[in-house]
C-alpha cells in the first residue's frame, strides 16, 4: 500500500472489517445507492479514494466536500429474500460515506 493509501484509510470514518448499515432515506435527486441495498447491513470491504458527492456534481456544483468512498461486502441471501443461488454469493458495491451507518 502506498502512503497515500494508508493516509486516505487513516482518515476514513470506517476500517476494514467494520460493520455499516447502508442508509435507507429517499433521495429525490441523483444518488449512486440502488434501491435493493438500502437498509441492509454490510461490512467494509476496501477503503477507497474521496470523491465528489454525486448529489451535487449532477447539479453542476463542485461535489465538495468530497467523500470518501468505501466498497462494501454484502451477502445475496441478505438482499434477496427468495435468492436461490449457492449461500456462498456476495455482492461488493462502492458506497459514500454519507449514506454508511455504524451499527
Amino acid at each position: 500500500m502506498t502512503s497515500i493509501g494508508r493516509d486516505i484509510e487513516m482518515q476514513a470514518r470506517f476500517k476494514i472489517g467494520d460493520q455499516v448499515r447502508i442508509s435507507d432515506r429517499r433521495e429525490e435527486r441523483h444518488h449512486r445507492v440502488p434501491a435493493y441495498v438500502k437498509g441492509h447491513v454490510g461490512t467494509i470491504e476496501r477503503v477507497c479514494k474521496p470523491q465528489g458527492q454525486p448529489e451535487l456534481l449532477s447539479l453542476g456544483e463542485s461535489g465538495e466536500p468530497v467523500k470518501t468512498v468505501y466498497r462494501v461486502h454484502l451477502e445475496q441471501t441478505q438482499l434477496w429474500r427468495d435468492y436461490r443461488g449457492a449461500e456462498c454469493d456476495t455482492l461488493e458495491i462502492e458506497i459514500f460515506e454519507h449514506w454508511l451507518e455504524s451499527i
